[in-house]
C-alpha cells in the first residue's frame, strides 16, 4: 500500500479527518424514551417524518434497553438515506459536536406547562440516554411550537439561530401517524440481526413456510386491557380498526380468550396448509392447548430469544401472521407486512 494511502486511511480511522460535513440546515436529536421497542419504533418513524418536513438532518438516536443500543447495531443506515439525510448519533458526537455544539452551548428543548419549566434529564431513561452520550445541558428552553405544524416550527426555530434541536422526546405521536406508516420500508434490519433471524428460520423450519402468532397475555397486559373498555382508540388499535374508527373496541380485541386464540390459529393453519407454527409471547405460549387442536403433524415452536426484535423479524417473514391489534410489538410486524403486501390477521377481529 502506498504511504499516502496508508496515512489517509489512518486519519479517517482515528477521526482526525471527519467523514461527515456540517449541514447548515441544522440537526434534530431526540431520545427514544417511550416504552419498549414497539413504542420506540413508532416514535422513530414519526421523528424521521418530522425531520424531513423541517429539512434538518436526523441524528439517528440509540434505541433504549437498559443501555443505549446504537441505531446501526439493529438497523441499516443506507436505506434511510434514500429518504432523507441522517447521521449516527455516535458520529455526530465524535465528529461534529465539539465544534458546532460544544460543551457550554448545549440547549435542550422540551414541552412545559404554560408558564412552567421542563427537564431534559429526569430519571431513567432520559438521564441515562443523554449521559451515555456525555451530554449535559447548559440551558433548557420550553418549546414554543407544536411538532404537527412544521412550517411554524421552522419559523420559530430557524437553523441559523438554533442549529441543533435536542428534544427531550421524539417529535411524534403514538401510535405512529397514518401518513408515516409507509416509512417502515426504510427500516431494514442490520446484517447481523437479519443473519440471526434467517439462522433461526432455517434451523426451526428448514426454510419451510410457517404461520406466526403474537400473544400478549401477561398480568401487566391484562391490567392495561382493562382500560380499553369503551374506547374507540387504544394504543396501537388503528392498525386494524383504522384511524377513523368511531366504534368501541371489540371486547376480545386487547386480551383475547384462549378459545379465540385456538379458533383463529386453527383456521389460519388449515387455510395456509403450513406444517409449522411460530409463537412469540410475553408470558403464556399456550403450546399444549395449541397441540390439542392442531394435532401432532404441526411443528409448534416458541423461541424466547435474547432480543425480542428477533421474534419480530421471524414474525415478519411468516406466511401468515396473527397479532394483537392493540400491541405496538404487533404493529412493528404489521407495518412491515403491509408494505410488503403480506397477510395479517388479529385476535378478536379477523
Amino acid at each position: 500500500m502506498a504511504l499516502w494511502v496508508w496515512i489517509v486511511t489512518l486519519l479517517f480511522v482515528t477521526g482526525i479527518i471527519a467523514t461527515h460535513h456540517w449541514d447548515e440546515n441544522g440537526y434534530v436529536l431526540f431520545c427514544l424514551c417511550m416504552g419498549r421497542f414497539g413504542n420506540q419504533a413508532d416514535h422513530f418513524l414519526g421523528g424521521l417524518s418530522f425531520t424531513k418536513a423541517v429539512n434538518r438532518t436526523l441524528v439517528l438516536p440509540a434505541f433504549r434497553t437498559y443501555i443505549n443500543v446504537p441505531f446501526d447495531e439493529w438497523f441499516k443506515v443506507e436505506p434511510l438515506e434514500e429518504y432523507h439525510r441522517v447521521i449516527l448519533a455516535e458520529d455526530f458526537m465524535a465528529e461534529l459536536a465539539s465544534e458546532h455544539w460544544p460543551v457550554g452551548k448545549r440547549t435542550g428543548f422540551c414541552y412545559a406547562p404554560r408558564g412552567g419549566t421542563c427537564e431534559m434529564k429526569n430519571g431513567n431513561p432520559f438521564t441515562n440516554f443523554w449521559d451515555e452520550y456525555g451530554v449535559d445541558f447548559d440551558e433548557i428552553h420550553p418549546l414554543q411550537a407544536y411538532y404537527a405544524d412544521t412550517q411554524n416550527f421552522m419559523d420559530v426555530y430557524p437553523p441559523e439561530k438554533y442549529p441543533v434541536l435536542a428534544l427531550r422526546g421524539a417529535p411524534a405521536v403514538f401510535p405512529v401517524a397514518e401518513k408515516d406508516v409507509p416509512l417502515q420500508k426504510y427500516l431494514q434490519w442490520s446484517d447481523k440481526i437479519q443473519d440471526e433471524i434467517d439462522h433461526h428460520i432455517h434451523k426451526l423450519f428448514n426454510n419451510d413456510l410457517y404461520v406466526g402468532i403474537h400473544l400478549r397475555n401477561g398480568a401487566d397486559w391484562k391490567r392495561a386491557c382493562e382500560h380499553a373498555k369503551d374506547q374507540i382508540r387504544y394504543m396501537a388499535s388503528p392498525q386494524c380498526l383504522g384511524y377513523k374508527n368511531y366504534e368501541k373496541l371489540p371486547a376480545n380485541l386487547c386480551y383475547p380468550s384462549t378459545t379465540e386464540v385456538l379458533r383463529l390459529t386453527k383456521k389460519v393453519v388449515e387455510e395456509t396448509k403450513v406444517k409449522h407454527l411460530f409463537i412469540a409471547t410475553d408470558q403464556r405460549n399456550l403450546m399444549n392447548e395449541l397441540r390439542g387442536v392442531l394435532g401432532p403433524e404441526i411443528n409448534i415452536v416458541h423461541l424466547d430469544p435474547h432480543l425480542p426484535i428477533i421474534d419480530i423479524g421471524i414474525l415478519q417473514k411468516s406466511e401468515h401472521f396473527i397479532g394483537n391489534c392493540v400491541s405496538s410489538f404487533t404493529a412493528s410486524v404489521t407495518r412491515d407486512r403491509l408494505v410488503k403486501e403480506k397477510p395479517t390477521s388479529f385476535w378478536g377481529y379477523s
